[in-house]
């Protein structure tokens, strides 16, 4: 019988091919720890979880109902950005430390955001469509009524590391930008090459609004109607965040009543969207199924990570990375530096 025991709910989630947990464990077999599956329904997960040594979220939500029956839990562990199918402030009321993957795919994120900025403004994908049904002629004069990228304002709301890495690919295409995110310094926004701003000039400024907020209770629907009606009619909305900051039905309307121009969508409020979603029949529309973050790397590194988080703390130490830290200070957890800067947790 392993020393650590890690629960997780039957059944993986947007993994690729084959499952299994070889690269999760490649930290845990050092300290003795192995991966338990249980079954995928809250009530069935709590007989299984209660005393468990660690959660290794995915599949199904952690509930406050889940969190509170653990009684031996160190960790909870999520192999992803989004910190949303946890319950955070129930793991926080105990102590329990939650740990996400913030810095693992965001050069994937980045990258389909400015492919969704620029397939939206190009056309692209009505521009294919034109081709394959023999209206060739068409393609040019479509394009003859959009202005030249250079000189355009692309306005971020919320500024972290996703927001960041897309400034630094939309500089060379010669595009303004503003950012507004009142969590962040304005000098450090600034540091990017990037105005800061408030939402209202971000949305009125923007010909491009590409929206990074997290999935959070405070910004469940920060944008509805009202933000729509102050773009410009000839905007583009992005979203590579998630669906449920903004409100949908504004959204569709503003696109249905032509108070913005298009949008590129790679996350909806209601995933997968039901087959009469208006969103699915709009030509100025650019969707994609909530896989930005997908690349070759990403499976592989996120489980390394999610492994590491629960050995650095079933071993006594700080995670890497936590979204309750405040939760840290009351732990017998020890902090740590990184190899090569002084003692780590395996030095």
């Amino acid at each position: 019988m392993a020393k650590y025991k890690v629960i997780t709910p039957k059944g993986a989630s947007f993994t690729t091919a084959g499952g299994g947990y070889d690269l999760e464990t490649e930290a845990l077999i050092p300290i003795d720890a192995e991966i338990v599956e249980a079954p995928a329904d809250e009530a069935g997960f709590i007989a299984a979880a209660k005393n468990a040594d660690a959660i290794y979220a995915k599949g199904i939500p952690i509930t406050k109902s889940i969190i509170d029956a653990l009684e031996n839990c160190k960790v909870i562990s999520l192999g992803s950005v989004g910190v949303d199918s946890v319950d955070v402030k129930a793991a926080s009321a105990r102590g329990i430390p939650v740990t996400n993957v913030p810095d693992t795919f965001i050069e994937e994120v980045a990258d389909h955001a400015m492919a969704l900025l620029l397939g939206s403004f190009r056309r692209l994908i009505e521009q294919d469509r034109m081709v394959r049904e023999g209206r060739w002629g068409e393609g040019r004069p479509a394009l003859l009524k959009i202005p030249r990228l250079a000189g355009q304002t692309l306005g971020f709301v919320s500024f972290g590391r996703v927001a960041r890495a897309v400034a630094k690919r939309a500089a060379p295409f010669g595009l303004r930008m503003i950012a507004y995110d009142p969590f962040i310094e304005e000098m450090l926004i600034s540091d990017h090459g990037v105005l800061p701003g408030t939402l209202s000039e971000v949305l009125q400024q923007s010909d491009f609004v590409s929206m990074h907020a997290p999935a959070r209770p405070e910004v469940h629907h920060m944008l509805t109607e009202k933000h729509f009606r102050q773009m410009k009619k000839t905007a583009i909305f992005i979203n590579t965040g998630r669906g449920p900051t903004v409100d949908e039905e504004a959204l569709i309307k503003a696109l249905q009543e032509k108070w913005i121009a298009g949008a590129g969508l790679d996350v909806l409020e209601k995933e997968p969207p039901s087959h009469n979603n208006p969103l699915l029949s709009m030509d100025n529309v650019t969707l994609s199924p909530h896989n930005a973050s997908a690349s070759a790397r990403f499976d592989e590194a996120r489980k390394r990570r999610v492994g590491y988080e629960l050995s650095l703390v079933l071993t006594g130490f700080w995670p890497m990375s936590c979204v309750n830290p405040q939760v840290l200070q009351n732990t017998k957890l020890k902090r740590w530096q990184p190899i090569g800067m002084g003692r780590g947790p395996n030095s």
